[in-house]
């Protein structure tokens, strides 16, 4: 599909943002927009643009991935990741803390493995045969998160019942080849049991691109995301015709059907982009033609 025009969608996560936050989540997608935009423009690759803008992302503490990531009931970050390209690829991670930037070893299990998925202590050997530096879990912990978790333990309150504090980080891409990828990344829901995984490294749920029809990358409740199958049922509404914008909100409608709150972000096969939310707030921004948009 030559001739395809780019683009680049990337959200900060849906959930109730408080409203002391809200700047910050603005001024961080769109900066991770800005970057996917110009990866985009230099690299005509849109792997790379939605590695790079996660990874920004990944680094910025506003967001509950990488670094400043909410704190499980244990008190310490664990971390999942995906990536996967539209001709089916994907690589995945979960339950990780010695790797700063989960997304970039997702990418190197999709590239330089026959398997998709690995967890824990074997994804840091893993990490660390392929080169990347391992960190002490302390590093992706900010004081925000502690006073949160501090907050969460006094109250007893259940992962579910803080859901409202939930998030992650996404980006999909298509490039001028119509080449569509997907990533994502997250620290989880905030107090959740240790070893619990959600959506995010779960292919077909959290996220998945297909060049045939789109792509899409999702942000909520992970194990209602997971029912649904969600991204992977957004993307095949692009195929039944219905544009991005509605087959996100179909896809939204759907993941009411089991109670489930969320958001997601698409772009289907031609460029078009596509967004829907039933949480409070959502941080979104996008770029094309090269004019950045950020909206909340």
């Amino acid at each position: 599909m030559i001739g395809t025009e780019p683009a680049i969608i990337v959200h900060g996560g849906a959930w109730a943002i408080p409203d002391e936050e809200v700047e910050a989540h603005i001024t961080g997608v769109r900066r991770a927009a800005e970057l996917g935009w110009k990866v985009l423009m230099e690299t005509d690759n849109s792997l790379d643009a939605v590695e790079r803008a996660v990874i920004l992302m990944e680094d910025d503490p506003t967001f509950d991935a990488g670094v400043g990531s909410f704190l499980n009931r244990d008190g310490y970050v664990e971390l999942d990741a995906s990536i996967m390209d539209g001709e089916l690829n994907a690589g995945a991670v979960a339950s990780v803390n010695r790797v700063r930037n989960p997304v970039r070893l997702a990418r190197m299990i999709m590239e330089r493995t026959e398997h998709l998925l690995f967890v824990g202590e074997g994804a840091h050997r893993l990490a660390e045969s392929f080169g990347m530096s391992l960190i002490d879990p302390r590093e992706l912990v900010v004081e925000r998160e502690r006073r949160r978790w501090e907050e969460f333990r006094a109250k007893g309150m259940s992962s579910r019942k803080a859901f409202e504090k939930d998030s992650t980080v996404g980006a999909v891409a298509i490039d001028s080849k119509g080449r569509l990828a997907a990533a994502l990344s997250t620290g989880g829901s905030p107090f959740r049991m240790a070893g619990r995984v959600g959506d995010v490294p779960v292919v077909g749920a959290g996220l998945y691109a297909d060049n045939r029809k789109g792509a899409a990358a999702c942000s909520g409740h992970g194990e209602s995301i997971i029912k649904v199958v969600l991204a992977k049922s957004a993307v095949d509404m692009l195929a039944l015709g219905l544009s991005a914008m509605e087959a996100a909100r179909a896809a939204i409608d759907l993941l009411g059907r089991v109670g489930g709150r969320g958001g997601i972000i698409m772009v289907d096969r031609d460029g078009d982009l596509g967004y829907y939310y039933n949480t409070p707030r959502m941080a979104i921004a996008y770029a094309k033609r090269g004019v950045v948009e950020a909206l909340i």
